[in-house]
């Protein structure tokens, strides 16, 4: 009975361990995250975008990337500071860098 025991006490350990390595790798987000995504400069270079055009659409772009990144920082429980650098971090990224 003891052997059992430990046994079942060892592997209620090990279980979650390996979920919890495989798990974020395995599960894809529902947006695409900043870092996946191809730099708002980036896109704007390839439309060839110039003057109001590129300035409309780097707004818009700009303002999508920082929804999606308060939303990652939703899911990642993130608040205070620790969101706030993330946020900056994670929308600095998909606007690219000039």
């Amino acid at each position: 009975m003891r052997i059992f025991v430990t046994f079942a006490a060892t592997l209620a350990m090990v279980v979650p361990t390996f979920a919890q390595s495989t798990a974020p790798a395995a599960q894809p987000n529902a947006a695409p995250s900043a870092a996946a995504m191809i730099s708002c400069k980036t896109q704007a270079a390839d439309k060839k975008l110039a003057g109001a055009a590129m300035t409309s659409f780097m707004k818009k772009c700009e303002a999508d990337a920082d929804k999606a990144c308060t939303t990652q920082a939703a899911d990642r429980k993130l608040a205070g500071a620790a969101k706030t650098s993330f946020t900056k971090k994670c929308v600095g990224d998909a606007v690219g860098s000039s």
